[in-house]
C-alpha cells in the first residue's frame, strides 16, 4: 500500500469535498453561460445568485477537505442498526443500479408510465418480493398515479412516449 493511501484511509469525507467542489464548478461555469441582455432596472442579473451558489460550495469544499486532512470526521450515526464490517450486498445493489440505469435509458423513448413500471417492478424484485403479478399490477398504478400526480397536481408534463395519444 503506499503511503498516499495509508495516509488517506478512513477518510471517504474526501468524496464529499470533492464532490462538492465539483458541484461548485459546474454551476459556476452554467452560470457563466447565461446569455442575459443588460438591463438598467435590474443592475443584479440572474447570474448573481449561481454564482453567489457556485462559491459557497467551493468554499465549503475547502472547508470541509482541510477539517478532514486535519484529522477531523464525521460522527457515527448512533441509531443506525447497520454493522458496517459486513460486504454490500451485490446480489440486491446491482438489481437496483440495473432497474434506475434502464429506466434513465428507457424514460425518453418509452416514456415515464412505461420506464416508471420497469423501475418500480425492478426495485422491489431487488429487493426480494417474489409476488410477481401483484408487484407488477402495483408498478404500473404507481407509474400512472406519479405521471398524473405530476401532470395534474404539479402542471408538470412527464414525457408519454409510446404512450403519446393514449395518456
Amino acid at each position: 500500500m503506499s503511503s498516499l493511501t495509508k495516509g488517506l484511509k478512513g477518510r471517504a469525507e474526501l468524496g464529499v469535498a470533492l464532490l462538492l467542489g465539483a458541484a461548485g464548478v459546474v454551476v459556476f461555469l452554467d452560470a457563466n453561460r447565461l446569455a442575459v441582455p443588460y438591463s438598467q432596472s435590474d443592475p443584479v442579473g440572474p447570474k448573481t445568485v449561481p454564482y453567489i451558489v457556485a462559491a459557497l460550495l467551493v468554499v465549503c469544499a475547502v472547508l470541509l477537505a482541510v477539517n478532514v486532512l486535519r484529522g477531523g470526521q464525521g460522527e457515527a450515526e448512533g441509531g443506525e442498526d447497520v454493522d458496517l464490517t459486513h460486504p454490500a450486498d451485490w446480489k440486491t445493489v446491482l438489481p437496483l443500479a440495473g432497474a434506475f440505469i434502464l429506466n434513465i435509458l428507457l424514460i425518453d423513448w418509452a416514456g415515464w408510465v412505461i420506464s416508471g413500471t420497469v423501475l418500480f417492478w425492478g426495485c422491489v424484485l431487488a429487493l426480494g418480493s417474489r409476488h410477481y403479478i401483484r408487484d407488477g399490477l402495483i408498478s404500473v398504478a404507481m407509474s400512472l398515479l406519479t405521471f398524473y400526480g405530476f401532470y395534474l397536481g404539479l402542471g408538470i408534463a412527464l414525457p408519454a412516449g409510446l404512450l403519446e395519444g393514449i395518456l
